[in-house]
């Protein structure tokens, strides 16, 4: 029985072994890259703790474009600001592909902005950036909302007076309430728990999302599925924010206004009702559910945790804090909130938030890609159905394209005349037709947020500047800031 029992075992594995190499010999025009092994790909090659990292060693033997095996699935990375820009702006349309991402796609069924490709994507797309515009999104009256966001938050810290604290919570409730401005037509208090419960679930979301077992689940899905692990109560998680969605989105039914939508939910219901009797419509219920579970998901944690960076930042260099605070104090004052044109004004401050953004790298490995057709490359054939990684942590830490890459120094956006300046590798956002929806609300967040911040408070800590620490505490597919309880003295 036994003997029997290794020789099915034995058959299994050569049967592998001869799929596996007929299809990496398939693949010749590929790019080169490590050897793989069958099941596990290039796994034991690569860290686990900050896998970008091995891929730029990589870079190192194989070049800018190179192929891994992650477990079972082929796929294309791109290191460096050349390779990425080249394939995802000149290429563009080659790579809009979005790879399907079973922890963050699952919950949505290839439904929704995030989840989904082709024509479906392209119609959501086009409708959100052309709502969120409607209502203020890079135009004066969202300026507005974040201005009174800014207002609860800081009246928030007052309260405390001076006594340390967690900004974690805080900084997602401000973010998150931009967001729920645009979406639901509402903010909430942040002492409301039904809304704090929903930031406890982001919360866990981001922190699995950014461990190995969250990966895991990417490669293996069907095999984690039955396994245990803190992903098993994350997608139980993710279904309360669906029930949630749903049922503001039933409260917009039943006061809807037809002539005048107050929100994005609203202007989506008028389109399911332009477009009901088009039987091929991306204008349905699932697609709305799923949208706003990814720019409330998105929208949130991004932002929040780049501010909470920021902060760590201010504190880690208190020379650098005096400096924006004396160049805010001469350009707005204390007697006005700060508004998108001053930014222009406060060059200093604006390099700072900039630098804080590239050095903090939040999505080291993007968002990845996919290709929905065989496609040509420097060269190679990139066959239909591969990953593609465009490795943004190889463009932000980039030598070529900065002075000083390991070091924080917002002078990487300052000419010598101390006039802020644009460098084309700053991409903390991707680039080309799949780069961030939501990317003009995130800047404005991140300078009315910080400069607002920084009229009111001056911010420390009780170990000092030496104990803060920028290297993140996690690192995976995102790169997350450790967690400090800081003080904000009132200025």
């Amino acid at each position: 029985m036994e003997s029997c029992a290794t020789v099915i075992l034995a058959g299994l594995i050569l049967a592998l072994l001869w799929m596996f190499n007929i299809k990496h010999k398939r693949n010749w025009h590929l790019p080169p890259g490590p050897t793989a092994f069958p099941l596990i790909g290039n796994l034991l090659q690569i860290g686990k703790k900050a896998p970008f990292k091995s891929f730029v060693k990589f870079s190192e033997t194989y070049g800018p474009v190179m192929t891994v095996y992650l477990g079972l699935q082929r796929t294309v990375v791109f290191v460096g600001y050349d390779v990425v820009k080249e394939a995802l702006v000149d290429q563009a349309d080659d790579f809009t592909g979005r790879a399907p991402t079973p922890f963050i796609h699952s919950p949505n069924k290839k439904y929704g902005i995030g989840s989904s490709n082709g024509k479906r994507w392209r119609q959501l797309r086009r409708f959100t950036l052309t709502t969120l515009k409607d209502f203020g999104m890079g135009r004066k009256g969202m300026d507005e909302w974040i201005q009174e966001e800014s207002e609860h938050m800081r009246d928030y810290i007052h309260k405390l007076k001076g006594a340390p604290f967690d900004p974690t919570f805080l900084l997602s409730c401000a973010v998150s309430n931009v967001i729920c401005c645009l979406v639901f037509g509402q903010r909430f208090n942040y002492e409301d728990k039904q809304f704090l419960r929903l930031l406890t679930i982001l919360s866990h979301i981001e922190k699995v999302n950014s461990r190995p077992v969250g990966q895991m689940y990417n490669l293996y899905p069907k095999l984690m599925d039955h396994l245990p692990g803190p992903h098993q109560k994350i997608f139980a998680e993710y279904d309360e924010v669906r029930e949630f969605i749903k049922m503001k989105i039933q409260e917009h039914k039943d006061t809807l206004d037809p002539s005048s939508p107050r929100d994005y939910i609203g202007s989506f219901l008028i389109q399911i009702n332009q477009e009901k009797e088009i039987s091929t419509t991306e204008f349905h219920y699932d697609n709305l559910v799923s949208t706003i579970m990814t720019l409330f998901l998105a929208g949130t944690q991004s932002t929040s945790s780049t501010l909470r960076f920021a902060l760590s930042v201010l504190i880690k260099y208190p020379q650098i804090q005096e400096k924006m605070q004396q160049e805010i104090d001469t350009v707005i004052g204390k007697d006005r909130c700060p508004r998108m044109e001053d930014r222009k004004s406060l060059p200093f401050s604006l390099a700072v938030i900039h630098e804080v953004q590239r050095f903090l790298d939040l999505v080291p490995l993007s968002l990845p890609h996919y290709t929905l057709n065989d496609i040509s490359f420097r060269g190679y054939t990139i066959p239909k159905d591969t990953v593609i990684i465009p490795l943004l942590h190889s463009v932000l830490k980039e030598e070529k394209q900065w002075a000083t890459p390991r070091s924080f120094n917002p002078q990487h956006f300052l000419d010598n005349n101390g006039n802020f300046k644009k460098n084309p590798a700053f991409m903390p956002f991707s680039a080309g037709k799949r780069n961030c929806v939501g990317e003009s609300l995130a800047r404005m967040e991140l300078f009315i947020f910080i400069v607002s911040l920084l009229q009111d408070f001056t911010f420390s800590c009780a170990g000092g500047p030496d104990s803060i620490n920028l290297i993140p505490e996690y690192s995976s597919f995102l790169n997350v800031p450790c967690r400090y309880h800081i003080m904000a003295t009132p200025r």
